[in-house]
């Protein structure tokens, strides 16, 4: 694996918390479940991936996504959340915003049309990216930062459009192998020289009913490894006592549960991002890499449903976009004009089926919303869960 060395000082940091890694596996007593090494990479305080000062979106981090592209996708996304705030509060509450781009450009988007939330929530567990947050709205959108409040928590209870882009993927995972009619968790434990390696046991508690009912329903050939998430299902089922009329729109890429565990899709779908660089080595300098996983959209539509939640729409981001009006938006740039020419290019990472079109899906779960969404109005019908 060839990627771009990190600064000394970048390195200091990752070594800093690979030993507090390996401070919690001996505390643990030589093992820790994967899931738990993904949260304290990514989300250990001041040290993991999201919670420390290392630029991570855009050109200048680790991976690009859609609002960094262009303004147009918050301009499409901005008629979803102006219906979904007509039929329910003027509110929105973004989960992970990331840069602050797409708050920004839907707050334009949303003030065009007319359409202003009264608060615009964003939810960040990152005291860095919610100082850069805050710059970004200052810089470009001052007269409607006052407008913008951050959250510490989730809301006891909430009306409007709940917002999640990439939120998803980047909850921890855990790693298990279904072997034998036995599941397997893939842990982290540390060999001679301290180092990580991968260890195995037997799976228990809610991993081994969440695994059990997964092989249930799938045709999982012996040996077969993958991922399952406990935590963004349980997150978006949190949302079933919390919602009182609205829904929750969440973009991420993925798939429903007959493709996310096919058999041809073994070792499953964990990818770590560096300097614009894919990879599959979750130990790589811990701290300053970002570890994902494909959302099983099926696991999250099925821990909402018993909490009062239903599904209003699924379909991928391309037919999202579509139904938002982005093609009629990028008309009016004008074809054949620099800006016009410029903004085609990124829409065509946004919608083409090789790009983003197809492997990003959207998923729309709510309550009290007799009106069909516009996001999933038209299109193909092949896309189930």
């Amino acid at each position: 694996m060839s990627l771009p060395a990190p600064a000394p000082e970048a390195l200091a940091h990752s070594q800093r918390l690979a030993d507090l890694i390996r401070q919690e596996i001996r505390a643990a007593g030589g093992w820790i479940s994967f899931a738990r090494f993904m949260s304290m990479a990514l989300y250990a305080p001041g040290l993991g991936y999201y919670t420390a000062g290392a630029r991570k979106f855009g050109a200048a981090g680790d991976f690009v996504t859609a609002p960094e592209l262009t303004p147009l996708f918050g301009r499409a996304l901005a008629r979803q959340a102006a219906q979904v705030m007509a039929a329910s509060r003027p509110f929105i509450l973004e989960a992970g915003a990331g840069s602050g781009r797409l708050a920004a450009d839907l707050l334009l988007a949303l003030e065009a049309m007319g359409s202003l939330p009264e608060r615009y929530f964003i939810l960040d567990i990152s005291t860095d990216l919610r100082q850069r947050q805050r710059q970004w709205l200052a810089r470009e959108v001052p007269r409607l930062l006052e407008r913008v409040e951050w959250l510490d928590a989730l809301p006891e209870s909430f009306s409007g459009l709940v917002l999640g882009n990439e939120l998803l993927d980047a909850m921890p995972v855990h790693c298990v192998t279904w072997e034998d009619g036995a599941v397997l968790e893939k842990g982290v434990a540390l060999d001679a020289d301290a180092q990580f390696r991968w260890q195995d046991k037997p799976a228990g508690g809610r991993l081994l009913e969440a695994a059990t009912a997964i092989a249930g329903e799938c045709l999982l050939p012996p040996g077969f490894s993958s991922e399952v998430a406990l935590a963004a299902p349980a997150w978006v089922a949190t949302w079933g006592e919390r919602l009182e009329q609205g829904c929750l729109v969440l973009l991420d890429y993925g798939f429903p549960r007959r493709e996310f565990y096919h058999p041809q899709r073994h070792g499953g779908t964990l990818m770590c991002h560096y300097r614009h660089q894919a990879h599959p080595e979750p130990f790589y300098l811990p701290g300053l890499q970002d570890i994902t996983a494909h959302v099983d959209f099926t696991g999250i539509i099925a821990a909402a449903h018993p909490r009062g939640l239903e599904l209003l729409g699924y379909t991928s981001q391309a037919q999202f976009l579509f139904n938002c009006g982005l093609l009629q938006d990028l008309e009016t740039l004008g074809p054949g004009s620099l800006p016009y020419l410029k903004a085609a290019g990124a829409v065509q990472k946004l919608v083409q089926p090789q790009e983003m079109g197809e492997l990003f899906k959207v998923i729309a779960i709510g309550k009290g919303l007799a009106e069909p969404l516009l996001g999933f109005a038209r299109g193909d019908k092949s896309h189930r869960l």
